[in-house]
């Protein structure tokens, strides 16, 4: 028995010693970002950008949303006389999750949970099973900062009531653009992203 132990003490001390050495992989963020355009007139077209990012640290995804012309001078927002429609839907791929989400519109103002109005920008949330639907209805024009959203969410498990890590976090958006002549929806923008 003795000899036993004596042959194996220096296997021991090699596995753990390669255990004190081992750490633990550290969690990353994982982000996406989507675009889509519809064509205003051979120079002009309106852009949708969505971009989702999950933070595995906070157990919670965040997403932002920005909508402008694109001009042969680069992006501005739009002209005075615009009325739009932005829809912005948060969902996963997995049926046993569902969203607790948050929002602000224009980005920077108050968190919501319902609805909201913020100098002509009207928003308000729409929850189901396993989505969330923001809208956002602007009266007027303005700059690019205007026609931004954001928030975050923490996809959970139906199952068990805990952060749904491991399932996909999709953000898709869409917006409707009036002014003018112009009467325009753009395709949907998605990203899609996770954290394990």
């Amino acid at each position: 028995m003795k000899r036993l132990a004596a042959a194996l003490a220096p296997t021991l001390m090699v596995a753990l010693a390669a255990v004190s050495h081992t750490t633990a992989p550290t969690a990353t963020a994982a982000s996406d970002t989507g675009v889509s355009s519809i064509a205003v007139d051979p120079a002009t077209s309106i852009e949708m950008h969505v971009n989702a990012d999950c933070d595995p640290g906070q157990n919670r995804c965040f997403f932002r949303t920005s909508a402008n012309l694109l001009t042969p001078n680069g992006p501005t927002g739009f002209p005075g006389d615009t009325w739009a429609r932005q829809t912005i839907t948060l969902r996963s791929n997995s049926q046993d999750v569902w969203q607790e989400a948050w929002y602000s519109a224009p980005a920077g103002m108050p968190r919501e949970l319902k609805g909201a109005n913020h100098d002509n920008v009207l928003s308000r949330m729409l929850k189901s099973m396993r989505d969330v639907e923001v809208s956002v209805t602007y009266f007027g024009g303005g700059a690019i900062e205007r026609f931004t959203t954001d928030g975050d969410s923490v996809p959970t498990s139906w199952t068990t009531g805990l952060p749904a890590k491991g399932s996909q976090f999709i953000v898709c958006s869409q917006i409707q653009v009036v002014y003018a002549g112009v009467n325009l929806t753009t395709p949907s923008a998605c990203a899609q992203t996770q954290f394990d």
